[in-house]
């Protein structure tokens, strides 16, 4: 029985071992992107499955062998970890739902609270856990659900400080700072009766009903497939790296999920007679890619790629990623929110360098356009300002490491527009990529249509 015992445990340590190798692979996988390392997901999936069912099957070799309740609730919340990035790569619900049903499971069963020892390593995972699971139950609007978890955070975080004096948890008293300063700034955690911002089929008429704008182009049906939520702002409420501004439009952007739409699988028989059930996570909990929790009624989510704080180059290298790979007759919509001037500072970086905002202007005119005849200066016509007038203004996406200020102008803008766009600017210079852009689309035909805020 000891020897049976023994090859238990090593089995089941050679598989946490495989799944964490294959887990630190994907880990660092951009959000953005179709075709980013999918076949590696799936492995990762295939690996956490068959780990999460060996310790179910084994719970009592393990056990007697060892096994803590912290170990369970942390395979169950790399699960959880796997299904939400599947989620920031995807944007569908169900892979959202499926995070935060083994995030509650590992809550409710108190996997990481029944420890009772003093192990700091332990303690850390469980303020990841926490922080993780405030996350997805903020994008699900589980309200309820975010109130309890930061009580615990609160609570965790103060026993730490009395357990473990001699280190520093001042980081992780900033992120019960964000996550209190972001409920008081959303209205949902206020008003108890406030609408979802996702369309809802409680509050809203079905889809097929509702009066369509015009189109974008006339020969042309484009559908919805991509966006980009960008937001660089002074100490901007934020929780993790998603801002109050890029959460909402976010939620603007999908289907309210809904009892009907996320059923839970029923008790299946066996070949052999055993029933099994699939309702939660102390069951064989299926993880295959494959399922369909959604309401086929519903056209999908967008995808959503959410940038926190990018730089100039950052944020157009992922535009030109997702405008490459947009699939045909698609639109993308971007929503930059930012200001139009660098903190309190009024002058222009060119103008306190020294240099000449006119030489500099035309620079960036042949450096950031891919259009010829956009190299010159444009000659002002009865009155009005050229194209190249439009790069006195712009977006300031904070300060570069040489003491420059990185800068997005309308101009950056222009070789996108070769795709059907939907440009939101949430700023105070939003006139200007307006009037820019608006200007660019009389020069040539697109389907580009901009909104300033």
């Amino acid at each position: 029985m000891a020897e049976e015992g023994d090859v238990v445990s090593k089995t089941f340590r050679a598989l946490v071992e495989s799944a964490d190798r294959k887990f630190a692979r994907v880990r660092d996988f951009p959000s953005y992107g179709r075709a980013q390392g999918q076949h590696y997901f799936q492995k990762v999936f295939k690996a956490y499955m068959r780990l999460w069912k060996y310790q179910q099957e084994h719970r009592t070799e393990l056990v007697k062998a060892g096994l803590n309740r912290w170990e369970i609730g942390e395979i169950a919340g790399r699960i959880g970890q796997l299904y939400f990035g599947q989620y920031t790569r995807t944007s569908e619900a169900r892979f959202l739902v499926e995070a935060y049903v083994f995030y509650e499971a590992i809550l409710k069963r108190r996997y990481f609270e029944g420890c009772k020892v003093k192990d700091l390593g332990v303690r850390f995972k469980e303020l990841r856990f926490y922080a993780r699971f405030l996350l997805v139950s903020l994008i699900l609007n589980r309200t309820q659900t975010v109130k309890v978890v930061v009580e615990k955070l609160k609570a965790l975080v103060d026993n730490c400080n009395a357990n473990f004096r001699e280190t520093n948890f001042k980081e992780w008293k900033l992120v019960v700072q964000e996550i209190v300063r972001f409920m008081n700034a959303d209205t949902t955690f206020a008003i108890a009766s406030a609408r979802p911002f996702r369309y809802s089929a409680i509050f809203d008429c079905h889809p097929n009903s509702v009066q369509y704008v015009a189109r974008f182009h006339a020969k042309k049906v484009l559908k919805f497939r991509d966006a980009i939520l960008m937001s660089y702002h002074r100490n901007e409420v934020k929780f993790a790296e998603l801002t109050l501004d890029a959460y909402r439009m976010l939620q603007c952007l999908e289907w309210e999920s809904s009892g009907s739409f996320y059923q839970k699988h029923q008790a299946e028989t066996k070949e052999n007679g055993v029933v099994v059930d699939y309702s939660g996570t102390s069951g064989l909990i299926d993880m295959k890619l494959v399922a369909d929790m959604t309401d086929p009624t519903l056209p999908p989510n967008p995808r959503k790629a959410i940038l926190y704080q990018p730089s100039v180059t950052h944020l157009i290298a992922v535009m030109a990623t997702i405008c490459e790979e947009l699939p045909p007759e698609s639109v993308i919509l971007v929503y930059l929110s930012a200001s139009g001037k660098p903190s309190h500072i009024n002058a222009s970086p060119v103008e306190s360098s020294g240099g000449s905002k006119r030489t500099t202007k035309n620079k960036l005119t042949s450096h950031n356009s891919l259009e010829p005849n956009f190299s010159s200066p444009e000659p002002h016509i009865n009155g009005k300002k050229g194209f190249s007038d439009y790069y006195d203004d712009y977006l300031w996406l904070g300060s570069k490491g040489n003491g420059g200020s990185s800068n997005l102008y309308p101009g950056d803008i222009i070789p996108f527009t070769r795709r059907p766009l939907f440009l939101v600017i949430d700023s105070d210079s939003s006139h200007a990529f307006k009037a820019g852009l608006t200007w660019c689309r009389k020069r040539r035909e697109s389907c580009l249509t901009a909104f300033a805020i």
